[in-house]
C-alpha cells in the first residue's frame, strides 16, 4: 500500500483454486458488491488472473482509496451483511500464500501518475 495525495494504492496477491476458477470468474462478472466498495470509498478495484510457471493460479488485486477514514471505511465494508455472504462465496475459492490468511498485501515500488 501507497498513499499519494489523499489516494492510497493497494496491491494484492493471492492462489485460486483451479476447480474453482470459472465459478469465481462468472461470479466476479456479475454486480456483486460494486456498490458496497464504492460506499467504502474504493475505486479502481480490479482483479487480475495469471498462471505462473508452478502451474498454479493466482490473482492480482488493484484498488484505490479515496476516503478520509480507512479503518472506519473498511469496518463499515467488513461488518454489511451482504458483504460477508460474498466473502462466503469468494474466500473458500482461494488459496493464500503461505504464511498469509487471505490476500497478501504488496510494497509498492513505483508509480507514475
Amino acid at each position: 500500500m501507497t498513499a499519494t495525495g489523499s489516494t492510497r494504492r493497494f496491491g494484492m496477491l493471492i492462489g485460486l483454486r483451479e476447480e474453482c476458477a470459472n465459478d469465481y470468474v462468472a461470479l466476479h462478472a456479475g454486480p456483486g458488491v460494486r456498490d458496497l466498495l464504492a460506499a467504502a470509498n474504493i475505486r479502481n478495484f480490479s482483479i487480475f488472473l495469471h498462471r505462473l510457471p508452478d502451474g498454479r493460479l493466482y490473482e492480482f488485486g488493484y484498488y484505490e482509496y479515496a476516503g478520509e477514514n480507512y479503518e472506519a471505511d473498511m469496518a463499515a465494508l467488513a461488518a454489511h451483511p451482504r458483504n460477508t455472504e460474498w466473502l462466503a462465496l469468494c474466500d473458500p475459492m482461494q488459496l493464500p500464500l503461505p504464511g498469509e490468511t487471505g490476500w497478501a498485501e504488496m510494497n509498492q515500488v513505483f508509480y507514475n501518475p
